[in-house]
């Protein structure tokens, strides 16, 4: 009778473990890609490996270009603790490092080394250290491992999020991944202010009207659709293989909140002034604005679109505002 008493108490404290929430090694873990022995770094909240009956939600933040997945990670603990969300749920910001020429991370022994630039981490880019991964695999065995039951046996909402450059890799992975039909746990996407999109067809916001249509300077600016901005030549990485239709049904399938800052209107925080993104909008909320009218009024999406009031290009103010809480923690 002694022995299964301490079973059971060991069983209830493991059931109410405390969140881990310290941006340091000791709320890290490795998540091994492609049967290894690549891996890349996550912060999170709880082990993603032991049981938890006390989750019910999971929120994934994915970093800005300066890929400091520990200050996303403390604005998610932030987040949740104004939710008051933070017991019951697994916060997880990944890291997606790259030596690249320009990005210079310095990389743990057998961590994957991203792209961090072109057809980069942002939009299922191959890895710069291993031509066998992309990084929206990373994010596919993330979600395959919170939807384990044996693990995870509440879970009832998953959250995919990303700010800046990590909106960018989250509206573009939306439309792509393959696991969101076969992982038995709703998940809904959060894109924030990023600087470009991938539009679906050749149409481009409208130049002083509302609405978009035929983009006209297609001959100057002869990458306006091409991928990630547009479907064009998309020859390598996650989405190399998938047909242009089944990315548009997917996109317009899936549910996404675009939370974009009030006052996100300046060319700062490596907003990105290239002539295809310039082609849609000239800001960063006029082209999440743009874009959104343009799925639901073309493609018969149903995204929603939230401004935040008083934020600018900055994820702290833009996740821990009020309006943004129960997109990022849903009601389980």
């Amino acid at each position: 009778m002694f022995p299964t008493l301490l079973v059971f108490i060991s069983a209830a404290v493991t059931a109410c473990a405390a969140p881990c929430i310290s941006a340091s090694s000791t709320c890290t873990e490795w998540i091994t890609l492609g049967g290894g022995p690549g891996r890349s770094l996550v912060y999170r909240s709880y082990p993603i490996e032991s049981k938890s009956e006390q989750v019910t939600r999971a929120l994934i933040v994915v970093h800005g270009a300066g890929r400091n997945a520990d200050d996303y990670f403390r604005t998610g603990v932030a987040a949740a603790f104004l939710a008051g969300a933070l017991d019951n749920t697994i916060i997880i910001a990944p890291r997606f490092a790259s030596k690249d020429r320009g990005c210079n991370d310095a990389l743990a022994a057998n961590e994957v080394s991203w792209s961090c630039g072109g057809d980069s981490w942002r939009s299922g880019g191959i890895a710069s250290s291993d031509d066998r991964l992309n990084s929206y695999e990373l994010t596919d065995e993330i979600l395959r491992k919170l939807a384990r039951k044996d693990v995870f046996p509440n879970l009832k909402a998953i959250v995919v999020s990303g700010h800046s450059a990590g909106g960018q890799y989250v509206t573009r992975y939306e439309m792509a991944n393959k696991v969101h039909d076969k992982l038995g746990v709703p998940v809904t996407y959060v894109v924030s202010n990023p600087s470009s999109y991938a539009w679906l067809d050749a149409t481009r916001p409208v130049e002083g009207s509302p609405g978009y249509g035929p983009y006209r300077d297609g001959r100057n600016c002869t990458t306006y659709d091409r991928w990630p901005y547009g479907l064009q030549n998309r020859s390598a990485g996650y989405t190399a293989g998938i047909p242009d239709e089944q990315l548009k049904k997917q996109l317009a399938a899936r549910p996404v909140t675009y939370l974009l800052g009030e006052l996100d209107v300046m060319p700062v925080g490596g907003f990105d002034s290239s002539c295809p993104a310039m082609a849609q909008g000239p800001t960063r909320r006029a082209r999440g604005e743009a874009f959104a009218k343009y799925v639901n009024e073309k493609y018969g999406a149903s995204h929603k679109v939230v401004v935040v009031p008083l934020c600018g290009h900055n994820a702290r103010c833009m996740f821990t505002a009020d309006p943004a809480l129960p997109i990022l923690f849903p009601a389980p």
